[in-house]
Order: C-alpha cells, then structure tokens, then sequence
C-alpha cells in the first residue's frame, strides 16, 4: 500500500526548523542534503544558497517529514498559507500532549487540545516557523 508523507518548503530556516522538530520527535535525520553538495558546471550555486537545503529527512513512526529551503530565484514561499496542514495522530492521551506542547512553543495556538465534539482528543496550532499543525488522539483508531 502506498504511504503519504509530508514535504515543507522553507525560506532559508530549514535547517533551523528541523532541529527544532527533531528536539520534540527525537530520532536522527535519515538524510540531509545541502545545495553545494549538487554543484557542478552544469549546476552553478550562488555563495548565498551554497549551505541551505536541499533535502532533509526526519524519520517519525513509519512516515517521514521531509523539506527543503526555495532558492531565492524562485521566490518565498507563503508562511501564512493556510490550505494544508500536518496531521499527528498520537498513539496515547499523553503522547498528544507532549507532541502539541512541544511543537506549539513559540507558536500561536488556534485550538488548545482537549476532547472535541467529535470525540477525539484534538490541538490546533502554527508553530514559530509557520507551519500548520493538527495533534489528535483516538482510541477508536486502529494502526
């Protein structure tokens, strides 16, 4: 069966972001990648963009989290987008606890955790880089 896994692009704090998340997941990164490590004739890479990433990979349970740094050629990303966001299904109370605390520190909290209408145990925030994030735990999930 297929496995879905998210991708975030950064404005330069990639790297900065993902120690953060790596701090509050725990785990080593599978893979890290910056734009010098690709440069080539073929390939130019400005002073400026030489150490951003390129890629970065944060193992998390089965799923990976993984993003780059936009090149400034290609504009900034939007950090007040709001059509997606990334889904934390915890495997305990607790669990979403530790992760919705941790992720939120800094950030702006649109929905404090706690039991929703809908019967899970459910956060809603930013986190300080922008990112949208959900944390949710439910007994009546089976992994």
């Amino acid at each position: 069966m297929a496995h879905i896994n998210p991708h975030i692009n950064f404005n330069g704090n990639a790297e900065e972001a993902f120690n953060f998340y790596r701090s509050v997941f725990g785990g080593e990164f599978a893979k890290i990648m910056r734009f010098k490590d690709l440069a080539s004739d073929e390939f130019p890479v400005a002073e400026n963009e030489a150490n951003k990433i390129m890629h970065i990979a944060l193992p998390i349970g089965n799923s990976i989290l993984m993003a780059n740094d936009v090149p400034e050629i290609l504009g900034r990303t939007n950090e007040n987008e709001n059509r997606s966001k990334i889904v934390i299904s915890a495997a305990t109370k607790e669990e979403a606890d530790k992760l919705f605390n941790g992720l939120s520190a800094g950030g702006q909290i649109e929905m404090p955790i706690s039991d929703s209408p809908w019967g899970s145990y459910f956060g809603m925030f930013r986190d300080r880089y922008g990112i949208e994030w959900m944390v949710d735990f439910d007994s009546n999930y089976k992994a």
